[in-house]
């Protein structure tokens, strides 16, 4: 029988434990962590005491304690897409994620638990403080390595509702509602770059077409939110990637741009950006991908970083904007997409 699913981490006692993962657990520490990096579950490590098959650590992933976060990611399938990816797509991925020792969702109301290898050992990256080119460099070779993997495949995964189509319907039924909610206590709250606020005004006017030409063939799986809080180094220089409520099927330049334009700093962005579009697009080359297919990825590159935008705007609606961390999350992504607007001439996208 299948434990059930907590409705608060209070709920995730040694009996859940034992339950669930099969754990011999004797005690358990709990702490929140993530607090002002992730917006859309609520996340706990648990110090556990216990058996011999018994680890250390593991994490825990629930819904979000903000109901707006949680809305949000309930309509878009957020948390369905993620335990998904860990019963059917994780053993698959050519990047190191956590091991999975329990997972469950309820797709009609979207409650879910996830209980994770704790991969906390490893070496993060602060996004608010930007990731240095030699990071930067590695996990653009990951990515590549990554979308190669899926490339082609992905159409029929979204048929399979393992991910979502970026040209889904769900997104322009969904996002625009948000964004405007999200637009409004970002223009309010912060000091938005005046580059950000005019290609803002006209935001909605272009973002269902963006999301339409952003999920035409050739497809692979974007992970949907690559960037700097959701990837960890191990001691060889290698990646770990967390974070899979955002699997999708479309552009690979997807994620590729998202990661630039968000989790670099300015100026390492604006003298590298090419660079590491080339080093994408030669990995995937190199991994087998068809050059024809790849004819495209820069405007692709260029229509993605548009549309990404979006993930501040809208993740400001569960954030509390007198937390410097989250505060900083947003100031820095808002700016390093107005770097972006100047530098990719993204205004030209807009009507």
């Amino acid at each position: 029988m299948t434990a059930p699913i907590p409705a608060t981490i209070d709920e995730v006692t040694p009996g859940w434990l034992a339950d669930a993962a099969g754990f011999d657990v004797t005690t358990v520490a709990t702490e929140q962590i993530g607090v002002g990096v992730g917006v859309s579950s609520g996340l706990y490590r648990l110090r556990l005491t216990g058996g011999t098959d018994c680890p250390s650590s593991v994490v825990v992933k629930l819904p979000a304690l903000d109901p707006a976060a949680v809305f949000t990611s309930s309509v878009l399938r957020m948390y369905i897409r993620e335990v998904r990816f860990f019963e059917e797509l994780a053993a698959t991925s050519p990047i190191r994620v956590p091991a999975c020792h329990f997972g469950v969702v309820d797709p009609e109301s979207s409650a879910f638990v996830l209980v994770l290898e704790d991969l906390g050992g490893l070496r993060p990256v602060d996004q608010v403080e930007g990731m240095a080119l030699a990071d930067a460099q590695q996990a653009v070779d990951e990515l590549a390595a990554w979308h190669a993997t899926w490339w082609g495949k992905a159409d029929a995964m979204a048929d399979a509702g393992l991910t979502i189509s970026l040209g889904d319907p769900i997104y322009p039924a969904i996002l625009p509602m948000v964004w405007a909610e999200g637009w409004e206590k970002v223009v309010t709250g912060l000091d938005v770059p005046e580059p950000v606020l005019a290609v803002g005004a006209k935001y909605l006017d272009v973002m269902g077409g963006l999301l339409t030409d952003l999920s035409q063939a050739p497809t692979t799986m974007a992970h949907g939110d690559y960037r700097a809080d959701n990837i960890l180094f191990a001691p060889d220089g290698s990646v770990a990637l967390l974070d899979f409520q955002l699997i999708g099927t479309g552009s690979g330049a997807y994620d590729l741009a998202y990661f630039v334009t968000q989790s670099l700093e300015p100026d390492v962005a604006s003298v590298n950006e090419r660079a590491l579009f080339d080093r994408w697009v030669d990995g995937l080359r190199a991994a087998g991908v068809a050059a024809d297919d790849l004819d495209r990825m820069w405007d692709d590159y260029r229509k993605a970083a548009l549309f990404c935008l979006v993930y501040p705007v809208v993740a400001s609606r569960g954030m509390d904007l007198g937390d410097s961390r989250q505060t900083g999350l947003l100031d820095c992504m808002l700016n390093r997409n107005s770097r972006a607007i100047d530098e990719l001439r993204l205004a030209e996208l807009l009507p």
